[in-house]
């Protein structure tokens, strides 16, 4: 691992001298003394889980609306027929079509968007797709909210901050959860929102503890861990 520049290791010094896990308000306050690079960085949540994701019965995934969203302007692909892409552009979709764009990604490769959403009717031509849109994570999924034949809606949602997570091979959960030039409230609201949707999906099979850590992170902070029981019970 490269060397840390000067300022990291000054913000780590400054995490490191707290003296353990904080509450989730001194970690959001502590997140925006540590966000001081010259862009407006991405707020991440990372949370490690007591799940082996090789399991189906253990496997975590799901959507949250985030109260004050992410930040982030978000493209949105809708691949649906004729009937249902008048709605879609309506909606507020970046880009919509279906033979266009499945020959675009298939034959060229291109990804230049957040989200694809596709009516279920189409999907065994985005079936196609999955060597493009399955390792980068964009393929649509009935369970996220991303395959329905509501796509005015399912836009709207995309837009105003819903997003889609998953557990990864090592048990964890990462997530952008907004700016650094949010609020802390705002900061709060969303950190607290993935985590008590988190909790809600804990799969019946998952023994002992299910939620091992929780860090917050800016995107060229270090991240700060929380003080995992009190920050638990508090989302009750």
């Amino acid at each position: 691992m490269g060397k840390k520049g000067r300022r990291y290791r000054e913000l780590r010094e400054l995490v490191d001298s707290n003296n353990g896990p904080l509450s989730m308000d001194l970690a959001v306050e502590m997140l925006k003394k540590t966000a001081s690079a010259k862009f407006d960085e991405s707020i991440d949540i990372d949370v490690r889980l007591g799940v082996d994701p090789r399991h189906a019965d253990q496997m975590v995934r799901g959507t949250v609306a985030l109260p004050h969203g992410t930040g982030k302007e978000v493209r949105v692909l809708v691949l649906a027929n004729e009937s249902e892409q008048a709605e879609a552009l309506e909606a507020g979709a970046d880009y919509v079509g279906l033979d266009d764009y499945v020959e675009k990604i298939q034959k060229k490769g291109w990804t230049d968007f957040d989200v694809l959403i596709a009516t279920p009717d189409v999907m065994a031509k985005v079936g196609r797709l999955g060597r493009v849109l399955g390792p980068r994570g964009l393929m649509p999924n009935p369970k996220s909210g991303t395959v329905t034949m509501d796509v005015a809606q399912a836009v709207k949602e995309v837009k105003a901050g819903k997003i889609d997570f998953r557990v990864d091979k090592f048990g964890n959960l990462h997530s952008a959860i907004g700016k650094a030039s949010f609020s802390e409230e705002q900061l709060r609201d969303n950190a607290e929102a993935f985590l008590r949707e988190v909790v809600r999906l804990r799969p019946a099979a998952a023994k002992g503890t299910y939620v091992r850590s929780i860090t917050l992170s800016s995107t060229m902070g270090p991240g700060i861990r929380l003080d995992r029981g009190e920050v638990l019970a508090a989302l009750r």
